[in-house]
């Protein structure tokens, strides 16, 4: 068996081990979708290694470049994502071998971390590897006192209200990503490019988008059994009251058309009234490559990870 680089050649037969292991229950699977968010990343193509055995692939792993920043520092990290292994290939021990060559070509690259949230199945085999936990992640909690008893069947449209320029977009995440360097958080700044990317053009969920001089919002609804939860993913805006409440009406208007039973966001970025906030998120793990041990001790700690929903959830 050999593991190897993957290369533009191999998305048909990637696609087809993903098919064979995963199935397309909770997400698409397509070399589109692939493309879209291995390739077409604006922090630039994932670190994808294959497993072949007899000239066909097996075996899939990939790190999904992302930064994260300190103050004025920027740290080159990885998520840990789309792994599968074919099922006739099922116990060799595959996954761990793509892992390891995987943080061998981050060593190479001079890349700094790797962070991922896996679920409690998959976290022991990380822990192994050397991964650590971090914490839970701190979620904001608030019912959407207008639209509670709107139980019924609602169909889910989602609109792209965007009532300002590329340019004010771009200035709007310059002066976001410098308020967030002042509060000494670790953060993932924002671009035009990257909220293009991420919400707006996203092939694996779809997006309610607003966004206006001041204010990016994006968001979308999760079912919970009988429920809905109007998720915030991303909040963005200047820190005026009149800004705070204009978000408060945008998320109003949504949470009545689609007729939600509560809303979440991260408390960190945003601050809602009648709020319940604490670590209702998934576990939040990393694997350190090339970090000072200053930074390491930060990133063990929760509270200084200042992240939207959409930095950490999973697509």
């Amino acid at each position: 068996m050999e593991i190897r680089k993957a290369e533009e050649k191999d998305i048909p037969g990637i696609i087809q081990v993903l098919k064979a292991s995963l199935g397309e229950t909770d997400l698409p699977v397509s070399e589109d979708v692939w493309r879209y968010k291995h390739v077409a990343n604006p922090f630039g193509p994932s670190i994808v290694l294959v497993a072949e055995e007899a000239n066909k692939i097996v075996g899939v792993r990939a790190f999904m470049r992302w930064q994260w920043q300190l103050q004025a520092t920027s740290y080159c990290a990885l998520r840990a994502v789309d792994t599968a292994t074919h099922p006739n290939f099922q116990g060799k021990g595959i996954f761990k071998k793509l892992t390891l060559k995987a943080l061998e070509e981050a060593e190479k690259n001079g890349d700094n971390f790797v962070f991922n949230t896996p679920n409690e199945q998959s976290r022991p085999g990380y822990l192994k590897m050397g991964w650590e936990q971090v914490d839970n992640v701190e979620v904001g909690l608030r019912p959407a006192f207008n639209s509670f008893w709107k139980l019924g069947r609602i169909e889910l449209a989602y609109n792209q209200e965007i009532i300002t320029t590329e340019e004010k977009i771009e200035n709007l995440c310059e002066r976001w990503n410098t308020k967030l360097a002042h509060e000494k958080k670790l953060f993932t700044p924002k671009s035009r490019e990257y909220l293009y990317w991420r919400y707006e053009k996203n092939q694996l969920q779809s997006y309610e988008v607003y966004a206006e001089e001041n204010i990016y919002l994006a968001a979308y609804v999760k079912r919970r059994g009988k429920l809905r939860e109007l998720r915030v993913a991303e909040c963005i805006y200047l820190n005026s009251a009149a800004e705070v409440a204009k978000i408060k009406r945008i998320i109003r208007k949504m949470s009545w058309r689609f007729g939600v039973q509560f809303c979440s966001f991260s408390p960190e970025l945003l601050s809602l009234n009648f709020t319940n906030k604490g670590k209702f998120g998934p576990m939040l793990t990393f694997r350190e490559i090339y970090i000072e041990k200053n930074l390491k001790g930060k990133l063990l700690q929760i509270e200084n990870w200042n992240s939207s929903i959409g930095d950490l959830e999973l697509f």
